[in-house]
């Protein structure tokens, strides 16, 4: 049996002021590296084969925090593929060093929704300019984009895909995956593992720095506590 662990960033800045953040790349807010650590804290009991994050520093930076409190002591690795001398001149020569890291695979794929025109925009203020009703559309629809951004369709479109032909090998190895990422990429997974509908998953609620954990056998997935 493997064990899957994703967990929404902690809390960015731009979440912390209100505003759309997609993928404009802000760090985490001080309360967003304390869910960060608090989160790494009740799972840090789980050792990780391989751990997978968005291209953006605050899942990044979410996923060192949650490594830096874990019991097994592993230093996070980040790969850098295809990459010329970054991936080259990164090469680890000592096996003891090496059998004491775990690889982090950065993949633009599991990145936040991107909210087009709005990034950048205070949420309360965009209500007000657009109603209520149409920034609910925006924000919580299946199918429906705001301005040159994605919607969730367009999301799950990406990061199920990369779920399945990146993530899911390692598990059928056995082997134990940490992803870290945002609320819109990993609404899409859960959506793909839970079997919901399209009216589910705009409902679906993803905490900062929550830990969602699921048991993986026989090709089977099954949500643990």
């Amino acid at each position: 049996m493997a064990k899957l662990v994703m967990m929404r960033h902690g809390q960015s800045e731009w979440n912390k002021l209100n505003l759309f953040t997609g993928w404009v790349d802000i760090p985490l807010s001080k309360e967003g590296i304390q869910e960060s650590l608090d989160g790494g804290k009740k799972i840090a009991h789980i050792p990780f084969d391989v751990i997978f994050v968005s291209s953006l520093i605050r899942a990044i930076d979410t996923a060192m925090l949650v490594m830096s409190v874990h019991s097994g002591k592993k230093v996070p690795t980040i790969l850098h593929p295809h990459q010329g001398k970054l991936e080259q001149w990164a090469k680890i020569y000592s096996e003891e060093a090496e059998k004491n890291c775990v690889p982090v695979i950065s993949a633009w794929e599991l990145n936040e929704r991107m909210y087009g025109r709005l990034q950048g925009m205070n949420k309360k203020e965009m209500m007000e300019k657009y109603g209520e009703e149409q920034v609910k559309l925006w924000r919580r629809s299946f199918d429906i984009a705001p301005p040159d951004g994605e919607s969730l369709a367009m999301t799950a479109a990406r990061a199920i895909p990369y779920f399945q032909n990146k993530v899911i090998p390692y598990l059928e190895q056995g082997k134990n995956v940490f992803i870290s990422a945002h609320g819109n990429s990993l609404r899409a997974i859960v959506m793909f593992l839970d079997g919901l509908s399209k009216e589910e998953v705009v409902a679906l609620e993803l905490t900062t720095g929550a830990p969602i954990v699921y048991d993986f056998e026989d090709g089977k997935w099954k949500k643990s506590s």
